[in-house]
């Protein structure tokens, strides 16, 4: 196994537990905990895009996800700041273990394809695009192909804010 499959592998199992680790406890109770253990899971795909030599993604994926969009949800959690007794108990329902399983499911297939397809092809193999994960390449997909879901994300960034901030400011 080659030293790149070792760092993919390493890489990709931190994402995925990290991922986990936001939604079961104590993430899954502790909203503070669930969104560190998130940004923690989104160095960990940032190191996945510079496997796949993709810097730029990289730098991207640290500074708006990371970066912005964390220190946003942080403050957000805190303005809301939220109590145990509303916060509730924690229960284990029929929903949630079919959504484990699911899980399960998926991910051993996401496995088990990553893995056929691997065989046999090293990254020297592979033929990247023209400008593949350059500025300029990033740049002409996001303002001309995917313009208007970029926007939509935006706005609906702004709503989730503008929607925190009057349930904040009602329970004063």
């Amino acid at each position: 196994m080659e030293l790149e499959q070792i760092f993919f592998w390493l890489l990709a199992f931190g994402a995925v537990f990290t991922s986990i680790l936001v939604v079961l406890p104590p993430g899954g109770k502790n909203p503070i905990f669930g969104a560190l253990a998130l940004i923690l899971s989104f160095f960990f795909v940032a190191g996945i895009y510079v496997l796949l030599v993709a810097h730029l993604m990289a730098a991207l994926q640290i500074m708006v996800y990371a970066g912005a969009i964390m220190v946003l949800f942080m403050f957000v959690i805190m303005l809301l700041n939220l109590s145990k007794r509303e916060l509730g108990e924690e229960s284990k329902t029929f929903v949630q273990g079919l959504g484990a399983v699911a899980m399960l499911f998926i991910s051993v297939k996401a496995i088990l394809i990553v893995e056929a397809s691997a065989d046999g092809i090293s990254k020297r193999d592979m033929v990247l695009s023209q400008g593949f994960g350059t500025v300029e390449s990033v740049a002409d997909m996001l303002f001309h192909d995917y313009l208007f879901p970029f926007e939509l994300a935006a706005v609906l960034l702004l709503v989730a804010i503008i929607g925190a901030v009057v349930l904040a400011k009602r329970t004063l």
